[in-house]
């Protein structure tokens, strides 16, 4: 899939473990490792927020398009 989701940066200088994030979105890890290694098909609006308001940053600090 083209769209990248990548969070890895954010989250480390955060210095939250993938559970810990998981926590403060409120989704399973399962869920969130699924986001992290991009075998995702779809990402709800409101998971985005979460990200986003927990690592502080914009949409497109973590998704990013790459060409097949």
């Amino acid at each position: 899939m083209p769209i990248i989701v990548d969070f890895e940066k954010q989250r480390a200088a955060k210095g939250l473990t993938v559970a810990e994030l998981a926590d403060l979105i409120g989704i399973t890890q399962a869920n969130l490792f699924v986001l992290k290694s991009n075998r995702g098909k779809a990402i709800r609006f409101s998971t985005l927020e979460a990200l986003c308001r927990a690592l502080d940053c914009q949409p497109g600090d973590i998704l990013r398009y790459e060409a097949s």
